[in-house]
């Protein structure tokens, strides 16, 4: 196994506040689709690396204290921190340096409450 993550979904309550949401922080588009009757909105990925969506379904509630992701946080994450409060979310926990050249990483609450985090090497 090189890379045990494959793909992952984000739970949303509101898809279209969510897709605004994470379209405004990211500064990207995200591409809209139903599987098994549920809407998504995907997150860009180019094959074989994973992807990811955000998904309207009832069986997920989004949630603060669960399996924490991390997103691309492009060049400087500090650009995608300062995003999240207009984009209707809360930064929880500033750029922070992880030392010995590992790079950066951030944590925000999106607009559906979900606890997410962004990184960059930078």
């Amino acid at each position: 196994m090189d890379n045990p993550l494959r793909w992952f979904e984000i739970p949303t309550t509101d898809l279209d506040r969510a897709t605004a949401f994470y379209e405004a922080a990211l500064a990207t588009a995200l591409r809209r689709e139903s599987c098994g009757g549920n809407p998504m909105a995907i997150f860009p990925y180019t094959c074989p690396h994973p992807g990811g969506a955000l998904v309207a379904m009832p069986q997920l509630a989004p949630r603060d204290n669960g399996t924490l992701i991390y997103l691309d946080g492009g060049d400087d994450l500090n650009a995608v921190l300062a995003r999240i409060p207009a984009a209707g979310g809360s930064v929880v926990m500033a750029k922070t340096d992880l030392g010995k050249g590992i790079g950066h990483i951030g944590l925000f609450i999106d607009s559906e409450g979900n606890r997410v985090g962004v990184y960059s090497q930078n």
